[in-house]
């Protein structure tokens, strides 16, 4: 298992084939393995496929303290580091997008290229802080209700109803979510990289999901405003997490983007 220590941090995280570096950032609640596990054999055939578990996941241990968006920054350049030769491109998933994109600002000779996956800039508005304090307090008052709610938002309703009842039921009785999804819950609801957005050099894509209830593809429209020369691509009829059954489409895009010289 392999680890690499920053700011007393054991990150765990995943390596995968050979090739020129491709790091994969999870987001909040996920994991290496759970958000990225069916996305690994499309790239690692010529790819160094690197997964880090940011603070709260996998089998990445400190000592519990309040997250920042400097820590998990952190924590994703050291295992970058430690698993291959950079610049490499980076994509990250929702927090994953937050801890991509602050890389990428604050260390740019590691990151050629960036794909910034249903991400945010900032979560200072009204909608925001309400949807992350109810989220947490969902996990701390009733897990059950908690999953249904992190279910309808996270997942469009033509997805939904594509899960069948057993399939929801099931969904119910995972062990999901982990431990450390309540310290990832509160820093998801402090986020601000408006100050480090304009430092962003890498040639960056911006994904988002047009019908996402979880993190709005306003957000992902704030990215592309403050990210100079990046492009923004919406995708139609998906929710935030509705890729994780058929990565096939975002895949593409990202093979497409990252595949120019």
């Amino acid at each position: 298992m392999p680890l690499t220590q920053v700011r007393g941090t054991e990150v765990h995280y995943e390596v995968d084939g050979h090739g020129p570096g491709l790091v994969l950032v999870h987001g909040t609640g996920g994991d290496a393995e759970k958000v990225f596990g069916n996305v690994v054999d499309h790239f690692s055939g010529s790819r160094t496929v690197v997964r880090p578990n940011l603070s709260g996941s996998g089998q990445t241990t400190d000592d519990g303290s309040e997250l920042t968006v400097d820590l998990i920054a952190e924590q994703v350049a050291a295992a970058t580091r430690a698993a291959v030769s950079g610049p490499v491109d980076l994509l990250g998933f929702s927090l994953g997008a937050v801890a991509a994109a602050a890389v990428a600002a604050t260390r740019p000779e590691l990151v050629r290229r960036l794909v910034l996956v249903a991400g945010w800039a900032h979560s200072t508005g009204p909608r925001d802080r309400y949807y992350f304090r109810t989220w947490r307090q969902l996990l701390d008052t009733d897990r059950e209700l908690f999953k249904r709610f992190s279910a309808l938002t996270g997942f469009s309703p033509a997805a939904l109803d594509r899960f069948g009842h057993q399939g929801l039921a099931d969904s119910l009785a995972d062990s999901w979510p982990p431990p450390g999804i309540g310290r990832q819950i509160e820093l998801g609801g402090r986020v601000d990289l408006r100050p480090l957005l304009p430092a962003i050099s890498a040639p960056t894509l911006v994904v988002g999901f047009a019908d996402d209830a979880m993190i709005p593809v306003e957000g992902s429209r704030q990215l592309h405003a403050a990210i100079a020369g990046s492009r923004l691509v919406e995708v139609e009829d998906q929710g935030h997490m509705d890729w994780f059954a058929d990565p096939s489409g975002l895949v593409d895009l990202t093979r497409e983007f990252l595949d120019v010289d």
